[in-house]
């Protein structure tokens, strides 16, 4: 029995040493073989106790001698059985433990190649993980770019919104000084319309009427006072034949009268020119004609000249010089279209600053030159009155059409003025009236 247990340690000891990376299995095969020789002593003892009792058997008297011979043949055989029973057990306890190596063997042949495979997979997933932090890097790079050009992008729309703003801002503050430019103009233009046309007509109608007055009850007077002179008997003759000269040339040079109804067509001229200039001007047009922006103020004036005052009358101011420039060249340029060359004009003022703001003047309107003024053309200057009415009566000789303008210096008119077909004097803006005419 001790060679038996000598081969089952011998062989645990090979089983333990078969394999140094499993050593929970070989202390499980340890406490195997210590199982086994705890059964193998109990199996010696249980022999020693047959063989005592088979001495003991030997030891009793012949009489039982056979009945005892017989009964240790058999315990024999059972001994022998029994060993041969533990040899059957010890070979597949064996079995067991070669199974059971094989079978570790094998899970350590799986446990490598899962070793493996679990390398080999993280490798992959290194370097995976490699070439992801390399893209991450270059896509950090690619971000910083575009934020930076993000940034110039950004500096730049607002540099030209800055400036866009600056120029906006300029822009607005001209429309604001030119608003403000044409607001006091229409002020201006509102009270001038204001001043200058409330309560005009009624104006001019009673200063006209006492005009009237004055000179009919001045003409009466003359009249009584040459009733009253004595005439030598020896001049009648002649005296009675100084008045025919002067009706011949009123016949051969008739004076208009845009009041009567015989002048009908002149009447329509007139209207149908007024109406061009004031709804199609001609800014470009001939010389002579009205070149100017003509508004309903302006031609309810020239109307009321033409119309009411006979081409004969006073007209209140317009408030500045360059409007009544305006009216007067409006009559001058419709007198041009009616009378051709035959209509010359005559303008008196009193300083040469306003002689120069009328030549000025009607150049801009009528697109006329400065050879167009001088004694002997269209348009003739004078300072003095005194000059003015012998150019009148040079010019009446001449059988022309002299129209007189007088500019708005003050309420005085010198009476000799009035004499000729047509004049126009611009009144001042004072309210009070006055009847100071001069010879």
């Amino acid at each position: 029995m001790s060679d038996i247990k000598k081969e089952l340690q011998e062989k645990n000891i090979d089983l333990d040493y078969s394999n140094d990376d499993d050593l929970w299995e070989a202390q499980s095969e340890k406490t195997s073989t210590i199982n086994l020789e705890t059964e193998s002593i109990e199996f010696e003892e249980s022999t020693v106790n047959s063989s005592a009792n088979i001495e003991e058997l030997t030891i009793n008297p012949s009489s039982d001698f056979q009945e005892k011979e017989n009964h240790s043949y058999d315990a024999h055989e059972v001994n022998n059985t029994e060993l041969e029973n533990l040899s059957i057990e010890e070979m597949e306890i064996d079995l067991e433990q070669k199974n059971e190596t094989n079978s570790v063997l094998e899970h350590d042949k799986i446990e490598v190649k899962w070793e493996e495979t679990e390398r080999e997979i993280i490798d992959d997933i290194s370097i995976e993980n490699q070439d992801l932090i390399t893209e991450i890097k270059t896509l950090e790079i690619q971000k910083q770019n575009l934020i930076k050009d993000q940034e110039k992008i950004r500096e730049n729309i607002n540099l030209l919104l800055q400036e866009g703003l600056k120029e906006l801002e300029q822009k607005k503050q001209d429309l604001e000084l030119q608003i403000q430019k044409l607001e006091r103009r229409k002020e201006k233009i509102d009270r001038e319309m204001k001043t200058t046309f409330s309560g005009v007509s009624q104006d001019l109608a009673i200063r006209v009427q006492g005009f009237k007055d004055y000179l009919v009850g001045s003409l009466q007077d003359l009249a009584a006072a040459a009733e009253q002179l004595e005439l030598p008997s020896n001049n009648s003759q002649s005296w009675e034949k100084t008045p025919n000269p002067i009706p011949i040339p009123q016949n051969n040079n008739p004076n208009p009268q845009f009041v009567e109804k015989n002048f009908k067509e002149e009447t329509r001229q007139i209207r149908s020119l007024l109406d061009q200039y004031r709804t199609r001007p001609d800014y470009y047009g001939p010389p002579w004609q009205l070149r100017r922006t003509f508004e309903p103020i302006h031609a309810e004036r020239v109307k009321e000249w033409f119309f009411t005052q006979g081409g004969r009358g006073t007209l209140r101011s317009m408030g500045s010089r360059l409007q009544n420039i305006l009216i007067a060249s409006a009559i001058m340029s419709i007198l041009s279209q009616l009378y051709g060359d035959r209509a010359r004009t005559l303008i008196l003022a009193d300083t040469p600053e306003r002689l120069g703001e009328w030549r000025r003047g009607l150049q801009d309107c009528l697109g006329i030159s400065r050879s167009d003024f001088g004694p002997n053309r269209g348009v003739v200057l004078f300072e003095t009155s005194e000059a003015l009415i012998q150019k009148g009566d040079r010019i009446v000789e001449e059988k022309d059409l002299p129209l007189i303008i007088m500019d708005q210096t003050d309420d005085k008119v010198s009476l000799s003025l009035l004499k000729f077909p047509l004049w126009l004097a611009f009144a001042p803006e004072q309210t009070t009236q006055s009847s100071n005419y001069y010879y």
